[in-house]
């Protein structure tokens, strides 16, 4: 639509009734969750008693247990984090030599090669959980049986939740780093060369600095995906269940107000990451 072209009453009513209703599907649920999480009620649904922090911070004097006095909800978040720290690593240091080897190198295969690395991204994953779990059980069961060794990292546990996750998050970070890359303007480099500077130095000062943007948001991606991954965790996990399987296994036992609590907690904090990017991004754009 051409902003410059005249539009009747209708069309200027019909526009902001879509956008009223379209930002009211994505954000109402989100609201409900955040105030029932002060609700003085034993379950997480209206009519509204009053307000209360117990299911924050709250013991079992009342017999209720709030979300920093439950340890193993604290456990599963801190094990969330591990796994997404891990994640995160991974896939924004390989994403990155991936970068280069799609926009740089020169190689036969190259277009089927940028093709599968795309795969897991299109693949369920609930599928690739459960492929990777079947791999990896067949190499640690032949292992065992054919040289007596136990590769525990094999098993369903924290390791293999962060491959699992990795196997596709390195895609995503590949692809935005690649993004930034193909904008780079190789000649600077080519100077800096001429110049006498060595390989390592020009990637360090002038390459790197220029995907520091594109590394950041690739890190932040990574982590909230990896955070709020569900499916493939599930086909995964051991006996350290993250946060997304610990919220589960306590929705499918009951709901309880504490997990309108962590919803809140997880939404707090992933709007300050957001607004921590977006920030950083208005400050780098306001420099140049």
């Amino acid at each position: 639509m051409i902003p410059s072209l005249p539009r009747t009453r209708l069309s200027r009513y019909a526009m902001a009734g879509y956008i009223c209703a379209f930002f009211a599907f994505l954000f109402v649920p989100l609201v409900v969750v955040a105030v029932f999480a002060f609700n003085d009620a034993n379950y997480p649904a209206p009519p509204w008693r009053g307000f209360t922090l117990d299911w924050f911070i709250g013991g079992a004097t009342r017999g209720r247990i709030g979300l920093l006095s439950d340890g193993p909800l604290v456990r599963s978040v801190v094990t969330s984090v591990i796994v997404a720290l891990w994640v995160t690593a991974l896939s924004v240091a390989v994403g990155t030599v991936n970068a280069f080897l799609l926009e740089r190198a020169r190689f036969r295969g190259k277009t089927t090669l940028s093709l599968l690395m795309l795969a897991p991204l299109v693949i369920p994953g609930v599928i690739l959980g459960i492929s990777i779990l079947a791999f990896a059980s067949r190499i640690a069961q032949f292992a065992e049986d054919t040289f007596g060794l136990e590769l525990e990292f094999l098993r369903p546990g924290l390791p293999l939740v962060v491959a699992g996750q990795f196997s596709y998050i390195v895609s995503i970070a590949t692809l935005t780093i690649a993004a930034r890359l193909k904008r780079f303007d190789v000649a600077l480099e080519e100077a800096a060369l001429n110049l006498g500077a060595s390989r390592w130095g020009v990637l360090s000062t002038i390459t790197l600095p220029y995907l520091r943007p594109a590394l950041i948001g690739a890190a932040a991606i990574a982590f909230l995906m990896s955070f709020e991954n569900f499916n493939t965790t599930l086909m995964l996990v051991g006996s350290d269940p993250p946060l997304t399987i610990m919220m589960y296994g306590r929705m499918r036992e009951g709901a309880s107000p504490v997990l309108n609590a962590v919803s809140l907690f997880l939404m707090v904090g992933s709007g300050l990451i957001a607004l921590a990017l977006m920030r950083r991004h208005a400050g780098s754009a306001g420099s140049r």
